[in-house]
């Protein structure tokens, strides 16, 4: 059983995709262990709580530095003894320790095509907007692994996504979550629950099931 903890910052849209395909079947094999929010007044906090998994509120608000923040973070997910962490819109900079202690074993869904409109600035809304603001025909999401940069660690998934006459970013935002990050998120933890996902030399390899 792959243990997991999803971060998530807001609305949690992302979090209720895994929820429902871990209750349909979709995903096997993967129980949340923990639902962890650095905002109180997330929504994903509810949807936890609907569904009957445990969840908590750690800020970095409640701790005098950012430093003991990222200890209790950390120590938090060691204890839960979880095998891979999931950021569901998690809008906190993940701490080089946490990292090099779950290496290759924290994934992100990224609303873009990686290499495009990604890293520093680019979040939420802005990466819609860049897109629009260039004229690509093309958008979508990519899920990758977490790795000490922004955005730049090895791609799992990756779907494109139409960008239609009179998008808005709000418009077009909505339907890279539909068409996109509903769907490949899901996929990679299923994968990566399957044992197909391997990293080699910085590229992700995904095999075959061995049944």
């Amino acid at each position: 059983m792959l243990r997991i903890a999803v971060l998530v910052s807001g609305g949690g849209t992302n979090l209720q995709a895994i929820i429902d395909r871990i209750e349909d079947g979709t995903i096997r094999n993967t129980e949340i262990a923990m639902v962890i929010s650095n905002n109180k007044n997330a929504k994903a906090l509810e949807r936890a709580a609907k569904h009957h998994i445990p969840a908590q509120c750690i800020s970095p608000k409640d701790f005098e530095n950012r430093d003991m923040f990222n200890k209790v973070l950390l120590d938090t997910l060691l204890d839960l003894k979880v095998d891979l962490i999931v950021l569901a819109g998690f809008m906190v900079v993940i701490p080089p320790e946490m990292i090099r202690s779950f290496r290759n074993r924290i994934i992100n869904i990224h609303p873009s095509l990686i290499p495009s409109f990604c890293g520093t600035g680019y979040y939420g809304l802005h990466v819609h907007e860049a897109a629009l603001a260039r004229g690509v025909k093309v958008s979508g999401a990519t899920v990758h692994f977490v790795d000490e940069g922004t955005d730049t660690g090895p791609i799992i998934l990756q779907k494109a996504v139409e960008v239609k006459t009179g998008d808005t970013p709000e418009v077009l935002q909505r339907r890279i979550m539909e068409e996109a990050e509903w769907k490949i998120m899901p996929k990679a933890i299923d994968l990566i629950a399957a044992g197909c996902v391997k990293v080699v030399d910085g590229h992700v390899i995904i095999e075959e099931e061995t049944a």
